[in-house]
């Protein structure tokens, strides 16, 4: 198959298996997840999965058993060879839900970020479900690129900064590495738990905190999402924000991208917790769990 502009949509019969589905239908998004497949190979599809079916079973879609061979049918027709940016989706049609898988082409990558600060409080209807707000976080990044960004800050209505509207934040506080505050409104990010999960299997501190931007003044700070990877943000656009160096990013960044691994040598696993939570003794924490990281409430 060649990389071509326009997407395919497959959608799955009650089998699980897909069929290309020739007249477009309306529906209504009720959770996705995409990933980045390059020359056939991706990183945490596994974490993709788990989140996926999560969202499924959440927004009350088919049960577990038919969205996993969904699931596998999905990944059987991703192309060898070209970059890829696929996306399955659980839809809402007039016959009630339906799971179906959209092949698109990778969209251009950038290895750096320019953050908009545009002061907006978050609104999200499901911050931590991918998929239904996904038409308002397209138009809050529009508005962000129209300002002379790439990236939304999103921001609780108090000011504390959540994540940007495709990417979630970390920064570096010293030799820690920070993150927000799960029990905030933010999504489930799986490249940020890759992050995460590494640092902590290197001793590295890594703190959940509450912070506002101002409090990321000076610090080197990182976007992660599934397509990027770990973007350094170079400018707080709309802020006399002054960005961090990005000291470490570039090394992080080479680890991210050797980290994609054959498709076919990425089997279905167990069920396992998405984020946060504790493998059993003496287990291997699964791809985009990540090892209990301190809860700290300090601002950064």
């Amino acid at each position: 198959m060649t990389t071509t502009a326009t997407p395919t949509v497959f959608v799955a019969g009650p089998s699980g298996r897909l069929t290309e589905e020739r007249t477009p239908v309306a529906t209504r998004l009720l959770a996705a997840d995409s990933w980045l497949v390059q020359e056939g190979a991706a990183r945490a599809v596994e974490g993709h999965r788990r989140r996926f079916a999560a969202a499924c079973a959440e927004a009350g879609g088919p049960p577990a058993e038919q969205v996993d061979a969904f699931w596998e049918a999905a990944l059987s027709r991703l192309p060898a060879t070209g970059e890829w940016f696929p996306r399955a989706e659980l839809v809402a049609d007039g016959a009630g839900a339906r799971l179906q898988f959209r092949l698109r082409p990778a969209p251009a990558r950038t290895s750096s970020v320019q953050v908009w600060v545009s002061g907006r409080s978050d609104q999200r209807t499901l911050p931590r479900r991918k998929g239904p707000d996904l038409d308002h976080l397209g138009e809050l990044r529009a508005a962000a690129i129209a300002a002379g960004a790439n990236e939304a800050l999103l921001t609780t209505p108090s000011g504390l900064v959540l994540e940007g509207a495709t990417a979630n934040l970390l920064w570096w506080d010293g030799d820690a590495l920070c993150a927000v505050d799960p029990t905030l409104r933010v999504l489930p990010g799986v490249t940020s738990a890759w992050v995460l999960r590494l640092a902590t299997e290197r001793g590295i501190p890594v703190r959940l905190r509450r912070a506002v931007p101002a409090d990321l003044a000076g610090r080197e700070a990182w976007f992660t999402n599934a397509l990027h990877g770990i973007r350094p943000v170079t400018a707080w656009v709309g802020s006399d924000i002054r960005p961090g160096a990005p000291r470490l990013a570039a090394a992080w960044q080479a680890e991210w991208l050797a980290a994609a691994t054959p498709l076919a040598a990425t089997p279905l696993a167990a069920t396992a917790p998405l984020s946060g939570g504790t493998p059993p003794s003496g287990a291997t924490p699964p791809s985009g769990a990540v090892p209990q990281p301190r809860l700290d409430h300090r601002s950064a």
